[in-house]
């Protein structure tokens, strides 16, 4: 089973998150703000990680670019954020996705399958 971090400090909106992903045969961690998050990344190492960038301690930007430090893991931006500046910065942060909220969750469920496929062949191409 696959791992998969869901950095969101909204209660539902994680809630939702879990479900889908639990829903889906994969397993979950969770955090609600940044600090945590770069705790369970380096604790958990997940396969990929849905990471808002309004978190309540630090953007979320901080998070993926520590996680960038140690990890290939694909991380795929959720957040309101709409703003072109804004997407561009999680994208050059080391972020491989980005979805506005609200979102649709077939649609997310889709960027994450793709993402960890994409991320597996990669994998099984470096063991040769």
């Amino acid at each position: 089973m696959q791992l998969v971090l869901i950095v969101e400090d909204d209660p539902g909106i994680q809630d939702v998150l879990r479900f889908l992903a639990e829903a889906n045969e994969m397993r979950v961690v969770t955090a609600d703000n940044c600090e945590v998050a770069i705790r369970e990344a380096e604790l958990h190492r997940p396969d990929i990680a849905v990471v808002d960038l309004g978190l309540p301690d630090r953007d979320g930007i901080h998070m993926i670019k520590q996680m960038r430090t140690w990890s290939r893991a694909p991380i795929i931006v959720l957040s309101a954020r709409t703003r072109e500046a804004q997407r561009r910065a999680a994208l050059e942060a080391g972020a491989d996705d980005y979805v506005t909220k609200p979102f649709s969750a077939p649609d997310l469920l889709a960027r994450i399958r793709a993402l960890l496929s994409r991320q597996a062949h990669a994998d099984r191409l470096d063991d040769r």
